[in-house]
């Protein structure tokens, strides 16, 4: 119980120094540029995952095609 306590204690800070922060133009300019690069890091995993996504969709329909293939060729014999 007492380290969920320091836990909504930390995260009660880390609000009232964020928002302090945020009151200079500086701490704006720090908050965007991280609000950026978390963005970009974001796209960039996103974009990586839907190319993964298709490259082994692509290589299912391969081995159903093949195995479909195969199956027909069975068949026939």
């Amino acid at each position: 119980m007492k380290n969920v306590f320091w836990l909504i204690v930390g995260v009660g800070a880390g609000f009232v120094v964020a928002h302090e922060i945020n009151k200079s133009q500086r701490g704006r300019d720090f908050f965007e540029d991280v609000d950026s690069r978390i963005r970009e890091f974001t796209e960039t995993i996103g974009d990586a995952y839907k190319e993964r996504e298709a490259e082994l969709k692509e290589r299912i329909d391969t081995i159903v095609d093949e195995a479909q293939e195969t199956l027909d060729e069975l068949r026939k014999n």
